[in-house]
C-alpha cells in the first residue's frame, strides 16, 4: 500500500499520541478535519493501523505481582509455510503478547506476561518447549522497565541527582 504525504504525517501523529482529536491534527497538517477523519477510518479498516493502547506504568501500583519475559526461541521451519506456522500456533497463547521473527541466532522472539516467574516457567516447559517446530528456548526476565514504545517511565536514581519524566 502506497500512503501520502498527509496520511503518513497523521500515521506519525497518532503513533506518538492516540488521543489527538481529528480537529487537531487537521490543524497540524493544514487539511479539513473531514479529511483526516475519513482517513483515520480508512487506514483503521484496512489494517494499517492496528490498535490502540495505553501505556500503563504497572510497577507504580501496590500489589502489583505481574512478570514480563522475553523468550527467544529457535525453531525448525516448515516447508511450504516457514515460520509462519509455528509463530501463529505460539501468539495464539493467551500468555504470549507478541511474537516477531529476528535475525541471529534465534528465529523468533516472544513475549509472555504472567503473575509470577513460576508461571511463566510452566509456561515454557509445558506450551512452549513442547511444540514440534521448537528446538530451543531462552528465557530472560523483565527486571525494570525504563523506556517502552518511546515513552521514558519516570525514575529517580538513587542519589536524586537524575530526574527523568515523560
Amino acid at each position: 500500500m502506497k500512503l501520502n504525504e498527509k496520511e503518513v504525517e497523521i500515521l506519525e501523529i497518532l503513533q506518538k499520541d492516540a488521543r489527538f482529536e481529528a480537529a487537531d491534527i487537521a490543524k497540524m497538517i493544514g487539511t479539513s478535519e473531514t479529511e483526516v477523519a475519513e482517513t483515520i477510518r480508512r487506514l483503521e479498516e484496512e489494517k494499517v493501523i492496528v490498535h490502540y493502547a495505553t501505556l500503563v506504568d504497572w510497577a507504580k501500583m501496590d500489589n502489583f505481582t505481574g512478570v514480563t519475559a522475553m523468550i527467544d526461541v529457535k525453531v525448525t521451519p516448515k516447508r511450504g509455510v516457514g515460520f509462519d506456522e509455528v509463530a501463529e500456533r505460539i501468539y495464539r497463547f493467551k500468555e504470549v503478547s507478541s511474537v516477531y521473527l529476528m535475525s541471529g541466532v534465534y528465529d523468533l522472539s516472544v513475549t509472555v506476561e504472567g503473575q509470577s516467574m513460576n508461571e511463566i516457567a510452566r509456561f515454557v516447559s509445558g506450551k512452549l518447549s513442547t511444540l514440534d517446530s521448537v528446538v530451543s528456548t531462552t528465557t530472560h526476565f523483565q527486571l525494570k522497565k525504563y523506556k517502552h514504545d518511546g515513552k521514558i517511565y519516570a525514575s529517580k536514581r538513587e542519589d536524586n541527582r537524575i530526574v527523568v519524566s515523560p
